[in-house]
């Protein structure tokens, strides 16, 4: 997980943040430039939330009334759920054929049994969609995290970029490097924070020899995405994301050592 360590900007262009929990985590917003703190940034961080709240109502595994948890449940089709689940499924299965089946919506347990969990798209994915709120503030730069994933905008390329500080998943107090972004995303796969609750799809056990990894790309729901399906690949966490255009990013081993993945451009 990382932490937005500090959100430089040239002088006369403050930082105001905000913060609400949403979606069982943190959910923080800065900007800076000319709507920080006026009624248009209230609104559009009201619209923003508006749809975190909305994606966690339709998504949480954690409700039992959620249209996730009721379609797992088999009481419903997805023809019977907002059309965003088809969205989010479909997101999924194409993630799952490009990680050769490490990354999955639909889990395998160790008990064998096959569980419906969509969280490795939903939070990128609704993070995104709140951040299209955002976009219509002018002359305004910003920095939307959602517990410690996050998308970032910089109009101006005379400020400073954002500052995303990677931390060690062995102590999250320590930060191993500093990310600058302009505009991009970022997101972090480990279990420093929640535990082991990250499996590899194609055998239902956790991987082995990875603690964290990291990737920067230009869309949070594909970063996050790439992250988890990284994670989930273990010992070739690296080498995977190695194949990912366009991605960049950081693996640290179990070991505490790390590997550096320089973007790979697409192939024209």
């Amino acid at each position: 997980m990382r932490t937005e360590t500090n959100a430089a900007a040239a002088p006369a262009r403050r930082t105001v943040r905000y913060v609400e929990h949403i979606m069982g985590m943190p959910i923080s917003l800065a900007l800076r430039g000319r709507h920080v703190d006026d009624d248009a940034a209230c609104r559009a961080w009201a619209a923003a939330t508006a749809i975190l709240r909305e994606a966690d109502r339709v998504f949480s595994t954690y409700r039992a009334d959620s249209y996730i948890s009721r379609l797992g449940r088999g009481e419903l089709g997805v023809e019977d759920c907002p059309p965003e689940v088809a969205e989010v499924l479909a997101l999924g299965a194409a993630a799952e054929r490009e990680s050769a089946g490490a990354f999955s919506v639909r889990g395998l347990r160790r008990d064998g049994a096959v569980v419906l969990d969509p969280s490795g798209v939903v939070k990128g994915w609704a993070v995104e969609r709140a951040a299209a709120e955002l976009e219509n503030l002018e002359d305004t730069d910003f920095c939307l995290s959602a517990g410690g994933d996050m998308t970032c905008r910089t109009l101006h390329p005379d400020v400073a970029p954002w500052r995303i500080g990677i931390e060690d998943p062995a102590d999250p107090g320590r930060i191993l490097a500093v990310v600058p972004v302009f505009t991009g995303a970022v997101a972090t796969s480990g279990t420093a924070h929640r535990g082991q609750h990250l499996v590899d799809a194609r055998t239902g056990r956790p991987p082995t020899g990875v603690a964290s990894v990291t990737v920067v790309a230009a869309s949070l729901t594909r970063a996050d995405v790439d992250a988890t399906a990284a994670y989930a690949h273990g010992r070739e966490a690296a080498h995977w994301l190695e194949t990912r255009p366009g991605r960049s990013g950081l693996v640290v081993w179990d070991d505490g050592t790390t590997t550096t993945v320089e973007p790979v451009l697409p192939q024209t």
